[in-house]
């Protein structure tokens, strides 16, 4: 599955200008948006939304295409990122500069963003990311080392019971759907 750019940024932008009313809302929460819209999409609709390519980081799973993303929009005029004091820190609230092109995904889509966008909207950066802690997907991987959309069929409670075996069988079940992240 190779990432579509054009709609990724798009994304972008529908978030920050769905969420901009959210007190609790930055650049943390837009990764584990866009992080559960692709994996709910794949596992509901047989696709992600974006096709990225997301990787563990300490706080959990986040676009690896997000930075150099995010320097192009802000540079061409389309998102700013604006800091924002939050408590004892400062978090980059993302502004869309521009209306997103919604024209770009079916309604499926946006029905699965808006739903993660309600589920996640009260809740602060440090919440979001530990309930993105329980996906079994990120704790399996290494640092750094790219979440598997397959990973969505694993059905395991701990790292621990997992084998090399439920890993293939998840990735057989993603190909035979045609739904291999790779």
């Amino acid at each position: 599955m190779s990432m579509d750019q054009q709609k990724f940024r798009e994304l972008v932008l529908y978030i920050a200008q769905k969420c901009m009313n959210h007190q609790k809302y930055g650049i943390t929460k837009t990764n584990k948006i866009l992080f559960f819209s692709d994996f709910i999409a794949f596992a509901k609709l047989g696709k992600s939304i974006t096709g990225a390519d997301y990787f563990k980081l300490p706080k959990g799973p986040a676009p690896r295409q997000m930075k150099p993303i995010l320097a192009e929009m802000t540079a061409h005029g389309e998102l700013a990122l604006a800091p924002q004091r939050v408590f004892t820190h400062t978090q980059q609230r993302p502004t869309a500069l521009r209306e997103p092109d919604l024209s770009l995904f079916s309604g499926e889509e946006i029905a699965i963003v808006d739903q993660v966008i309600e589920l996640l909207k009260d809740k602060y950066a440090e919440e979001v990311s530990d309930l993105s802690h329980y996906y079994l997907g990120w704790q399996l991987v290494e640092d750094r080392e790219t979440i598997p959309y397959g990973s969505v069929y694993w059905r395991v409670t701990k790292k621990e019971d997992i084998t090399e075996r439920d890993i293939r069988i998840g990735d057989e079940i993603a190909k035979q759907y045609n739904l291999s992240s790779e």
